[in-house]
């Protein structure tokens, strides 16, 4: 194996990087390093690719990926407030409310419209008391961007009437599922929606979201095989496993994540003991010398000895739970492979110290800066200052064009491809920045003269803002605070659903989504999040 080689390597640049300590002049000039690069991406977007979803900064135009939700506006939103920018966020708050219909007939991912439509909405949401918009009496229950989120979110609940509740892949936002659509989704795309969903029911009263998020949780965690693990793809109509592949990158990574930051920000013993479960299993079989492989669910056997990109969530995800010197030592092996490249390319094969066939590109995706910016905040540590660094400048040298910031479709000679993710706002470029501003708000932390935390509710009585934010996994932030904000108005709305379901009940109808049996109980008017 050629990894040892490697982080020997890495080890070496990590004792090297340790001797220097950033200044407070170094830091703040990074900053706007990362302000500039942000800036040339948005405004390249703004000035050659709006409204569409995503610039080609290749050709200098724009297309429709997603949706047709002008997806990197609403992605990049809430990072213009991370950066500062009050008055375009403002701006582009408004153009949202004016421009964006979810009454169309397109077909859409459930899940990616799930984390980076509604949740970056939630997000502006419930930032936008602090980027200085007139806010509605009884904020945050109320509010513009909260309504669209619940309306895109509505849009995706046809996608839940499955027999199991775990929904399909795609929905018509119009129409609904469409009678020839693939039963067979992601195991990510199963998982990932508590926090969004539950954020949604405790602010708007409805436990809708939340219920259908968490049967389908609880349907997929029946299926786990005997070793503890799951697999990659399953059908969601017969619970049957389609690739059994067990591991913890593409098509599973959130599903984790959304069980540990579910579980912080819902205060849930449930979904935290599902993840210990899980991470026993990992642990057991997929984990080999602090690399993560690919194991068949049912035996335990490698079916894949390959590191994938998207797997670098999961150092800042350990930190999350404490488990600091597993969380540095794989951190290691995987910044050993950026190194390498100057990027992670989408698949590494870790036997033979190469990309994989057909999986050599790096679209500037997020996860190991993410994971850099948790480890730096819980050790102190400039290595991870230094990390950053190197990442900001690799992706200015190999990827910046006259109009925006490029795909990279081969680490291995940089050539480019046309194509800009909104993840690239919404993640790389936020994650970075507040890697290197440890005081930023969304930390914890108080700036000069901000204040540190907002008044919110019906009674002004809720306090928003005062840190312990959590990310969804497009890295739009939450405030778990908020969501006791309105328990007194889900009550009230609750009240309004049961005499509703009574009659229906009485009529002979049904409801389609759920009662108050399974609803969560409503927490105290008084209830903080702890932290």
């Amino acid at each position: 194996m050629r990894a040892p080689v490697y982080v020997t390597l890495f080890l070496w640049v990590l004792n090297d990087a340790a001797a220097h300590q950033f200044t407070e002049e170094e830091m703040a000039s990074t900053r706007q390093r990362i302000r500039s690069m942000f800036y040339h991406a948005y405004n390249s977007y703004l000035d050659n690719a709006f409204p569409y979803d995503e610039l080609r900064p290749l050709t200098c135009d724009g297309q429709d990926t997603w949706g047709s939700f002008s997806l990197t506006l609403i992605d990049a939103l809430d990072t213009l407030l991370v950066l500062g920018n009050q008055t375009e966020f403002q701006r582009v708050a408004s153009l949202l409310q004016d421009t964006i219909d979810f009454d169309t007939d397109v077909n859409a991912s459930v899940f990616e419209t799930n984390i980076r439509v509604v949740g970056g909405l939630l997000s502006a949401h419930l930032l936008s008391g602090r980027a200085g918009m007139e806010l509605e009496p009884g904020w945050p229950c109320s509010g513009p961007l909260l309504r669209m989120a619940e309306d895109a979110a509505r849009k995706l609940l046809p996608a839940f009437q499955t027999a199991t509740g775990m929904p399909y892949g795609t929905v018509n936002l119009l129409k609904g599922v469409s009678p020839t659509e693939t039963s067979v989704t992601c195991t990510a795309g199963v998982g990932t929606f508590i926090l969004e969903f539950a954020t949604l029911s405790r602010l708007t009263g409805d436990a809708t979201f939340e219920n259908v998020a968490r049967r389908a949780l609880r349907a997929l965690w029946k299926t786990k095989s005997d070793i503890g693990l799951v697999g990659n793809h399953i059908d969601v109509q017969s619970q049957k496993w389609v690739a059994q592949d067990a591991g913890i990158g593409a098509g599973v990574d959130s599903y984790f994540e959304y069980l540990v930051k579910g579980a912080i920000m819902l205060q849930d013993e449930e979904l935290l003991h599902m993840f210990l479960e899980y991470d026993r299993a990992i642990q057991n079989y997929t984990r080999f010398d602090d690399w993560y492989l690919w194991v068949q669910m049912h035996k335990g056997t490698v079916s894949m000895p390959v590191f994938q990109s998207l797997e670098a969530f999961w150092p800042g995800l350990q930190s999350l739970l404490g488990n600091l010197d597993s969380a540095v030592r794989t951190f290691q092996n995987y910044y050993s492979v950026w190194r390498q490249f100057g990027g992670l390319p989408e698949f590494y094969s870790i036997p033979q110290g190469s990309t994989v066939d057909k999986r050599e590109g790096y679209p500037l995706r997020p996860e190991l800066i993410e994971s850099a910016m948790y480890l730096f905040r819980a050790t102190g540590d400039h290595t991870y200052l230094q990390l950053g660094l190197d990442a900001l400048e690799s992706i200015e040298r190999i990827a910046r064009t006259p109009c925006g910031y490029a795909t990279i479709k081969d680490v291995r000679d940089h050539q480019l491809d046309n194509r800009m993710e909104s993840f690239f706002l919404a993640e790389t470029v936020k994650y970075l920045y507040l890697l290197f501003d440890p005081d930023h708000f969304l930390h914890g932390g108080r700036a000069s003269g901000d204040s540190s935390w907002e008044a919110g509710g019906e009674g002004g009585q809720c306090v928003l803002g005062a840190g312990g934010f959590v990310f969804n996994t497009e890295a739009h932030p939450l405030d778990p605070a908020a969501l006791y904000c309105c328990s007194q108005h889900s009550r009230d709305h609750q009240e309004l659903r049961d005499l509703l379901f009574s009659l229906s009940q009485t009529s002979g109808e049904s409801d389609n989504w759920g009662t108050t049996a399974d609803a969560p109980p409503a927490p105290p008017a008084n209830q903080r999040a702890s932290h």
